[in-house]
């Protein structure tokens, strides 16, 4: 699947897709825009997961685009360029590029942040909320990210001996990234989010966590911190492989049809 087309925002040029639903199928009010997750893009994410098909053929106007840094976008090297408040700004400019008023926002690990830093500065975008691959670490924090980004930067792969931050090395290997870039990334993206922010969302909202994930904290008590949020927990599935799980995919769209 080939980019729709390009967009601005803060000057960093990101590719985005899109796909809306066979004429006279049915259609949905609002779309539902997708954010990816760190290392990931919009394939590895949503399309070769069959998250569009699956949404398009529920009737929903399906959009993602790949994260500054990340995918086909705009590569930069600079931490300053990046940060979970500034590209919840890039959903904003998104919207504003197709012009959406209102959208169904779901994010995916690093997307789920983004898409809390969505609710705090552009809660007038939202038609629902859906926090995924993320669950009380989103309050939390995930700890400091240095080995990571010192992973990413290393010469080799075999020069990482930290299992996890080699981990974080081989994956982004085999998505062909930008190691530099995600190294800025990973040094600004994982700021918490206050738990007033949680508070103060008047959307509905979900959390669908793997039960083995170990990455994301609970998923039951992020939603707790949420008004009438509900959980969704995707049984025996760990942080990669919840991504294109069935169950999370039925419940995403049951929590929609009740909108």
């Amino acid at each position: 699947m080939e980019p729709t087309g390009t967009f601005l925002s803060d000057g960093i040029e990101l590719a985005y897709f899109e796909q809306k639903p066979a004429e006279n199928s049915l259609k949905r009010e609002f779309p539902i825009l997708l954010v990816h997750g760190f290392a990931s893009h919009s394939h590895m994410n949503w399309i070769n997961t069959g998250w569009f098909s699956s949404l398009t053929k529920a009737g929903y106007h399906t959009i993602s685009f790949d994260n500054r840094g990340h995918g086909m976008s705009e590569k930069r090297h600079d931490v300053k360029d990046y940060g979970a408040h500034l590209m919840a700004g890039d959903v904003k400019a998104l919207t504003q590029h197709l012009g959406i008023g209102q959208a169904h926002v779901m994010g995916y690990s690093m997307g789920a942040r983004i898409s809390a830093f969505v609710t705090k500065l552009y809660p007038e975008i939202l038609a629902s909320v859906t926090f995924a691959g993320m669950g009380y670490n989103l309050v939390r924090g995930l700890g400091n990210p240095e080995p990571i980004a010192r992973a990413l930067e290393a010469p080799r792969a075999e020069d990482v001996t930290n299992p996890t931050a080699r981990s974080f090395r081989d994956f982004a290997e085999a998505t062909k990234s930008d190691l530099l870039s995600l190294a800025a990334c990973i040094r600004s993206t994982r700021m918490p989010v206050e738990v007033e922010t949680l508070g103060e969302i008047k959307v509905p909202a979900l959390v669908a966590v793997g039960t083995t994930d170990v990455i994301a904290g609970s998923g039951e008590k992020l939603a707790q911190l949420i008004p009438g949020a509900e959980h969704l927990p995707i049984p025996e599935r760990d942080h990669m492989r919840a991504v294109g799980d069935e169950v999370y995919k039925q419940g995403v769209l049951d929590f929609l049809d009740k909108i």
